[in-house]
C-alpha cells in the first residue's frame, strides 16, 4: 500500500510516497529513492521489488506534484539536500538508507556533507559531475549544444541531441562536435515544436546540479558508507565517466550494476532497464557491511 503525503517546506510543499509502515517493522532501514530531475513515479518498478522493506520516493520541489513557492525554477543540489533532510525528520525513524540516480545522486553527495548523520548507506547511481571530468569545458560545449537545439528547435531535437551526447563514447572530441544535429525522427521524437521551453532536463534549470563540485573531504569523514555505482552498459559514456571519476576521488572502484543508466525503470517509461536484476544487486549492496 502506498500512502502520498506532503510537506510544507520553505517555499515549497513536497509530495512524497511511503510504501510499507512507519516505524519499520522489518529491522531495516527505511530505503529512500531519489532522482534528479526525475521524480517519484521513475521508481515506480524499482519499489516494487522491495516488498518486505518500507520505501519512500518524492518529487523534488517544483517538479511533479511538489510545487514550489520560493519564486525560483533553478534546481540545486543544495536545495534539494535540505528538502531530503527535512523529509527524513518528519519521518522520525532516524537514519535512512538511499538510492539515488543521475541527479538525484549529486543531490545526495550535497546530502551527504551537509548532513552526514542521515544516511547509513548511500548507493550513488551515475552522478552527473561535469567539474570532475578532464575534459570538463568540452562537456560543458556539449551540454550547450543540446541546449540550443532544444531552445531553437523545441522538444524532439532537444532530447534527441540530449540522447547522442549521453551515449557518446569517451570524451568530447572535434569528431563530436562536428556532427550534425541528429534526427529527432531516429528516435521516435516528434520534430514539431510546441513552444514549450520549461522542460527541467534540456533547459538550463538544473545546470547548477550537473556543476556542482563534490566536498571529497567532507565525504571521506562522514560516517556514511557511500557506494559509487555505474550501469554494466554505461561503460564509456558520458555519467558513466562521472561515476568512475567519482569513485576514484573516494578511493573506490564504481560498483557494477545490471542495465544502463536507468536500468532500474520499468518499461512503462519507454526506457526499458532490468528492475528485477537491478534490484537484486541493489539488494545485495545494502546488505553488505
Amino acid at each position: 500500500m502506498t500512502e502520498t503525503r506532503t510537506l510544507e517546506a520553505p517555499g515549497a510543499t513536497i509530495t512524497y510516497d511511503v510504501r510499507g509502515p512507519l516505524p519499520p517493522t522489518d529491522g531495516h532501514l527505511p530505503l529512500v529513492m531519489i532522482g534528479q530531475p526525475m521524480s517519484a513515479e521513475g521508481f515506480t518498478s524499482l519499489a516494487a521489488n522491495f516488498p518486505d522493506r518500507t520505501v519512500i520516493t518524492y518529487d523534488p520541489r517544483g517538479l511533479g506534484r511538489s510545487v514550489r513557492t520560493d519564486g525560483r525554477t533553478d534546481n540545486t543540489a543544495e536545495q534539494q539536500a535540505a528538502d531530503l533532510h527535512l523529509l527524513v525528520a518528519t519521518l522520525t525513524t532516524g537514519q535512512v538508507d538511499v538510492f539515488a540516480s543521475s541527479g538525484g545522486a549529486v543531490t545526495a553527495l550535497e546530502w551527504v556533507r551537509a548532513h552526514p548523520d542521515d544516511i547509513a548507506t548511500l548507493v550513488a547511481h551515475e552522478p552527473p559531475l561535469n567539474r570532475i571530468l578532464p575534459d570538463a569545458e568540452a562537456v560543458d560545449r556539449a551540454r550547450a549544444a543540446f541546449n540550443e537545439a532544444y531552445e531553437s528547435k523545441g522538444m524532439g531535437a532537444g532530447m534527441a541531441a540530449f540522447l547522442v551526447m549521453t551515449s557518446w563514447q569517451g570524451e568530447f572530441t572535434d569528431e563530436y562536435f562536428a556532427q550534425p544535429l541528429p534526427d529527432p525522427a531516429a528516435f521516435g521524437m516528434p520534430a514539431e515544436d510546441d513552444g514549450s521551453r520549461n522542460d527541467p532536463l534540456l533547459s538550463k534549470v538544473s545546470w547548477p546540479v550537473s556543476d556542482y563540485l563534490p566536498d571529497v573531504a567532507a565525504l571521506k569523514a562522514a560516517p556514511t558508507r557511500i557506494v559509487i555505482a555505474v550501469g554494466e552498459e554505461s561503460a564509456g559514456t558520458y555519467t558513466a565517466r562521472t561515476a568512475e571519476a567519482m569513485a576514484a576521488l573516494l578511493d573506490q572502484q564504481p560498483t557494477v550494476f545490471p542495465s544502463h543508466h536507468g536500468g532500474f525503470i520499468g518499461g512503462e517509461f519507454g526506457y526499458a532497464g532490468k528492475p528485477e536484476e537491478f534490484a537484486t544487486k541493489l539488494r545485495e549492496v545494502l546488505a553488505t557491511p
